[in-house]
């Protein structure tokens, strides 16, 4: 048997939530205030045309008046608090809050009242200081117990934003190298692949050359042939060298650092007290650092002292590399805010000090556990 129109739950509910939106309206407490104030004027009038000279019996109206209407005022205000309570987008929301929201004004319109009656009544013996104390207790407690909360949600907040950062980071670390290791194999595949296969083609173009000496345009093309494919062998030594060097894989931090100070133009000191190897993604970083900081010293203080220090423990890898060069180097140029960029991204820092006339130094510290 199908329920009939306007009468199963859905209906009742409806009908419900349209109380409970006409309660919480300010046009229905503007409505309850005139009404209100009618009745009290009526009954006053009425006391003054007919019995003027009793007591001021109307007093009693406008009390119920008073009453009524302050009790839907700290209704409306609680369901409006209420209301912006739960629009506000925080986690996790606890319904006792949402209780206390509406209780703890309700205890406080009851104190009114009893102190209200007391005054209505001839204000004698102070009665209503016991269930103000009473009231007045459980107010603080639930105050109390408010905070509780709020220092529990906080606390849970926190945890969450703490784990969800932690989760970052560990996800962040991980593409990083995955992103160092696939780099690797990239440049070991150059390496080994391309570049080896351009050499040998080179070598056999040079070996034909020789012996098209009797045929001199043929052998001016397969010489064309020869230097392009030296140039070709010359970018893809360029762009491994721009990825990580065979060397920084195979034997670490410590032997790419010396074999880049090797191959600099100008005096390098290199102090390494690195024990164990970083994890590959902070080695590569580091690796880069010195690179571009011999660069930039090799471009911009040709001839000048370098000294390169690499230490780690078991939180940070620290370089230093210093020169005594002529300084004035700035620091928000593409290849320092590159390197800066690379650096943060592992939560490392980079600083880069560079006072005209007196050098250059390039510090920084990379979080080394895996």
């Amino acid at each position: 048997m199908q329920p009939e129109a306007g009468r199963g739950p859905e209906a009742q509910r409806a009908r419900s939530r349209g109380v409970a939106a006409a309660l919480a309206s300010s046009d229905f407490l503007a409505a309850h205030a005139a009404a209100g104030a009618a009745l009290g004027f009526f009954t006053s009038l009425l006391w003054a045309i007919t019995d003027r000279g009793v007591e001021f019996w109307p007093r009693w109206v406008w009390f119920a008046v008073v009453v009524l209407f302050s009790l839907h005022w700290v209704l409306w205000r609680s369901a409006r608090a209420a209301s912006a309570y739960m629009d506000q987008p925080q986690s996790p929301r606890s319904v006792l809050e949402v209780v206390l929201i509406y209780k703890i004004p309700l205890m406080a319109w009851s104190a009114a009242v009893i102190g209200l009656i007391w005054l209505m009544t001839g204000a004698g013996y102070l009665w209503p200081r016991w269930p103000w104390f009473g009231i007045l207790f459980t107010v603080c407690l639930e105050l109390g117990l408010r905070e509780l909360l709020r220092r529990r949600r906080e606390a849970e907040r926190e945890r969450e934003l703490t784990e969800r950062v932690g989760e970052l980071q560990r996800t962040r670390r991980g593409a990083l190298e995955e992103q160092a290791a696939q780099l690797r194999r990239v440049e070991r595949d150059l390496h080994d692949g391309a570049q080896s296969r351009l050499v040998a083609l080179s070598m056999t173009l040079g070996r034909a050359e020789e012996r098209l000496a009797d045929r001199p345009e043929v052998a001016e093309l397969v010489r064309a042939a020869r230097e392009e494919a030296g140039a070709a062998i010359a970018e893809l030594r360029d762009l491994a060298r721009g990825i990580a060097p065979p060397v920084l894989a195979d034997r670490g931090l410590e032997a790419a650092v010396r074999s880049l100070a090797a191959r600099a133009t100008g005096p390098v000191e290199v102090e390494v007290d690195v024990a164990e190897r970083p994890v590959p993604v902070v080695e590569t970083t580091a690796y880069f650092v010195v690179a571009e900081a011999l660069t930039n010293a090799a471009k911009h203080a040709p001839g000048a002292r370098v000294h390169v220090a690499l230490r780690a423990d078991e939180e940070f890898l620290r370089a230093r590399i210093a020169d005594n060069g002529p300084g004035g180097a700035d620091p928000q140029g593409s290849g320092l805010t590159g390197l800066r960029h690379r650096v943060e991204a592992l939560d490392g820092t980079l600083r880069v000090s560079s006072p005209p006339g007196i050098g250059t130094t390039i510090e920084m510290e990379l979080p080394c556990a895996s």
